[in-house]
């Protein structure tokens, strides 16, 4: 990748390469981007997704972690650590991260108030 592509490019980038069957190539490449990006949720995540994809629960657990610290309230990250404690068979820190990513769920929710007719 040159460096005038954006991250979110390169990010797309492996993430095709995932959808392609290439999950090598993927991780070899987020890998990388997280390596040069520490602080990018959006690289921490995709990393996230595809090792449980693979069934790397503890890469997917690292990565999720890191991703978790930088966004704490992001429902997707607490829907996906939920994921990787069922996986691991920790029934009480799957529910916790579920139940979070219900609450951040509701939250968005009570956000966006209902269109009119939609009561």
């Amino acid at each position: 990748m040159t460096d005038d592509t954006s991250l979110q490019d390169q990010i797309d980038d492996a993430t095709f390469d995932f959808t392609m069957g290439d999950s090598d190539s993927a991780l070899a490449k987020l890998t990388k981007l997280s390596a040069d990006h520490p602080e990018s949720f959006a690289t921490w995540h995709a990393l996230t997704e595809v090792h449980f994809s693979e069934g790397h629960y503890d890469q997917a657990l690292a990565a999720a972690d890191k991703a978790h610290e930088l966004r704490p309230d992001d429902i997707h990250i607490n829907t996906s650590l939920s994921r990787i404690w069922v996986e691991r068979g920790d029934k009480d820190k799957a529910e916790h991260y579920g139940a979070e990513a219900r609450m951040l769920g509701w939250k968005d929710e009570l956000k966006s108030p209902p269109e009119k007719g939609d009561i």
